[in-house]
């Protein structure tokens, strides 16, 4: 994928987008942060840049979950900032790489229950789900996939990556915005799992069509 060109005029229609959604979500009571946004190779957002990210703007962040609507909608009054869900509070997310991923959203199908689904220009999926279960030990001994839980964020659609832009491989609308147990979600993974392998190149490709 060719960089993202973000030039002035792209960062401000995508801090539009960025805000309404922003608002939007806090609406619904999702703890939403501003996070920093791709400059270049680098991360911007706070002062100076970072090699990192997106991270939270605001280093205390943790005390800022949970704030009104009205203030969501200022901190996307002049920058492009990317938008963070705080994890641990309304929702968790469990995080796999893109194979797993699209094996666990098949197997998921299967059930006949679609969830929220988030997916990064850097290969990485997001499940999310309801809150407060550690991960199956056999998940949790695999470093592909990551729980987000209290003290954790992750990014939401539309952020800006340097090379792309954060977008929902299903969006919580199918879902009536209703999540998921975690133990269902888990299950999913674990039945990926035990298949002799990840998906192939090619079936990846047959999967996408």
């Amino acid at each position: 994928m060719l960089e993202t060109d973000w030039s002035d005029s792209w960062r401000g229609a995508f801090r539009i987008e960025l805000r309404a959604e922003a608002v939007g979500l806090a609406w619904r009571g999702w703890p939403v942060l501003p996070g920093t946004y791709p400059a270049g190779a680098q991360w911007a957002g706070r002062e100076g840049t970072e090699n990192v990210g997106p991270v939270p703007v605001h280093r205390d962040w943790q005390e800022r979950i949970g704030t009104k609507p009205e203030q969501v909608a200022a901190w996307w009054t002049g920058r492009p900032y990317s938008l963070l869900v705080a994890t641990g509070v309304v929702l968790d997310a469990i995080e796999v790489d893109d194979s797993l991923g699209r094996k666990a959203a098949g197997v998921l199908r299967t059930y006949g229950m679609p969830v929220p689904i988030v997916a990064t220009p850097t290969g990485r999926w997001m499940f999310l789900t309801k809150t407060g279960r550690p991960l199956r030990r056999e998940l949790a001994a695999d470093d592909q996939i990551t729980l987000h839980g209290a003290g954790s964020y992750v990014p939401l659609p539309p952020s800006p990556f340097e090379h792309g832009v954060v977008h929902w491989r299903v969006k919580p609308e199918v879902c009536g915005w209703r999540l998921p147990e975690s133990a269902v979600v888990q299950e999913a993974l674990a039945d990926a799992l035990a298949t002799p392998s990840r998906l192939s190149p090619m079936s990846e490709l047959v999967a996408a069509d």
